[in-house]
């Protein structure tokens, strides 16, 4: 007997027999749902037998017989009711469970996210594609069939989804292509250090999406609930459904603040911020004004993060503003790190730590946050130190900026495009999906073992154009992504470390170190940054002009 738990108050399994009985009842079940036929195979015991064994043993059993593949709005409806009505925990059963999950999951699919739905259902073991429409229609059977096609749909309309569009238009101007997304302001993240550290205004990070979506293409102004590859569909909130003949995936990734005991409830208060969040990098740069003495922590999570500099870049210019201020020394800096070491790259790692001299900050490895409390000013990390056991500490704060830990979007999670660990599955030089040929994935949201950064959605973009041009003429593909990442640190107003890298820690600059040498903090690379970056994003990448990002075409001889 094999129980998978669906909810706290439902479990699955497959078919039951008289003599496990006792077990189900010390298992703490008080209510038995058999959703198989009687008859439907030779070795299986009538429900009248089930039935009288669970009366024996105090249990209430209910027969909904449910023929294999022909779930109907009404038994789902009738399974909902039974639920309601049982004294719960209930335990449901079929020959397998499926038609028991599937139930479920078309009885909740009126209370619950799509992504919530199928995400419970994957971990017990039973895959509901084959209703996902039904779940995203509310549980009800589909009545409309008139699916859009497209040549090429886009799912995000970030920095990697608009790039890609533009550069997709570049090349071949008569492509029909769709972005699908459901936000209304398109935010040029990267800004945000800047303004944390009071050097940028939030309001010049953002652009309405409209002005941004390149001319020609098609914006779905919807969020996604489920993708069917082998259909080539993509089914949205709602149940409307969107076909296409190529795909790529890059809606980002989630930041889960949830994932921190305390922390939803204090943000933007009692001192905690984070400038992974518009309308909270504001909020940092006053704490950082208003602050003269007591101690600031700077969290980071477990990788992987987007930007996994940002956290420290944090730490520094809000040292260097008190720095200059003359209230350094009576203020103490922590950088608590849930990893090992202060940067990925250790080429860089020699100036970073200069600063970290400088601003006399402590760090903390193997330091993650797990709770606050925020009118308490108090945090708890847990200490997971090599070959040792974890321990939890309280650490008290007067300022205290958070990075929440990050996975892929829920409805990537639990897709047939995820891998084990949730993000989508891609070669890492083509960025074409490993299983789904005509599938491409860029951005925070793929696998490939690069760092999560701006700087790589502008090279990846035209990569995956190159390679979707190249696969509608019938070619092999034609450029590959070699890993480019950039990290811009920003060690003090007016410097930064410059680091720019690609697969296995190769650094790849782009500039003769006589401009810029990116292992040591220089003035041209924060003119680059405040200055350039952010016109050659909205001028540039977003409008399919790829400065210092053609790709090469490795096909030439």
């Amino acid at each position: 007997m094999d129980l998978k738990t669906l909810t706290a108050g439902l479990s699955v399994s497959a078919q039951i027999f008289p003599a496990d009985m006792e077990a189900i009842k010390k298992a703490g079940f008080r209510a038995i749902i058999c959703n198989r036929p009687d008859g439907e195979g030779a070795d299986q015991p009538t429900f009248q037998e089930i039935a009288s064994t669970a009366k024996k043993e105090g249990l209430e059993a209910v027969y909904l017989p449910i023929v294999s593949g022909k779930v109907s709005d009404d038994d789902a409806a009738a399974f909902d009711k039974a639920m309601t009505e049982l004294p719960g925990p209930v335990l449901a059963y079929c020959r397998t469970g499926t038609r028991s999950a599937t139930l479920w999951s078309l009885a909740q699919a009126s209370q619950q996210s799509v992504a919530d739905i199928l995400a419970a259902t994957k971990a017990a073991g039973y895959d509901m594609g084959g209703v996902v429409r039904r779940i995203a229609n509310g549980g009800k059977t589909p009545t409309d069939t008139g699916d859009a096609n497209y040549e090429i749909v886009i799912v995000g309309a970030g920095a990697g989804g608009i790039a890609a569009a533009a550069s997709l238009k570049t090349r071949k101007p008569d492509l029909e292509i769709a972005i699908i997304d459901p936000a209304d302001i398109h935010y040029y993240q990267p800004g945000w250090t800047m303004v944390g550290g009071g050097v940028f205004d939030a309001q010049d990070t953002a652009r309405t999406m409209g002005s941004l979506i390149p001319k020609g293409v098609h914006w779905i102004k919807a969020a996604v609930a489920a993708f069917e590859p082998e259909n080539n569909a993509i089914i949205l909130d709602g149940c409307r459904v969107v076909k296409y003949q190529r795909l790529i995936v890059c809606p980002g990734i989630k930041l889960n603040w949830n994932g921190i005991e305390g922390l939803v409830a204090t943000l933007g208060q009692n001192g905690v911020t984070s400038n992974y969040r518009y309308d909270l990098a504001p909020y940092t740069w006053q704490l950082v004004e208003r602050m003269k003495a007591g101690r600031a922590i700077f969290t980071q999570p477990p990788m992987p993060i987007k930007c996994a500099g940002a956290p420290q870049k944090a730490m520094y210019l809000s040292a260097d503003a008190w720095l200059r201020r003359g209230v350094l020394k009576d203020i103490d800096i922590a950088f608590n790190n849930a990893g090992g070491v202060l940067f990925g790259v250790k080429d860089y790692v020699p100036a970073l730590m200069e600063y970290v001299h400088r601003y006399s900050a402590s760090l903390n490895f193997f330091h993650n946050l797990v709770a606050v409390d925020g009118p308490a000013k108090k945090a708890w990390f847990d200490v997971a130190e090599p070959d040792t056991e974890t321990r939890r500490i309280e650490v008290e704060f007067d300022m205290m900026h958070v990075c929440p830990p990050q996975t892929a979007p829920d409805f990537i999670r639990v897709s047939p495009l995820a891998d084990a660990a949730g993000w989508v599955d891609v070669d890492q030089a083509s960025l074409r999906h490993k299983t789904y040929d005509n599938i491409w994935s860029l951005g925070d949201v793929m696998n490939a073992p690069n760092a999560k950064t701006m700087a790589a959605a502008r090279i990846q973009a035209p990569v995956v154009a190159a390679n979707i041009v190249a696969d509608i003429h019938g070619k092999s593909p034609v450029a590959q992504y070699n890993g480019y990442g950039s990290c811009p640190l920003t060690v003090e107003r007016g410097k930064i470390v410059l680091a720019e890298f690609g697969y296995g820690g190769t650094l790849l600059p782009s500039f003769p170190k006589a401009i810029i040498d990116g292992t040591k903090p220089s003035r041209a690379a924060w003119f680059l940054k405040e200055k350039m970056l952010p016109p050659i994003y909205w001028k540039g990448m977003l409008k399919g002009r790829e400065w210092m990002a053609k790709p090469e075409d490795v096909t030439a001889s």
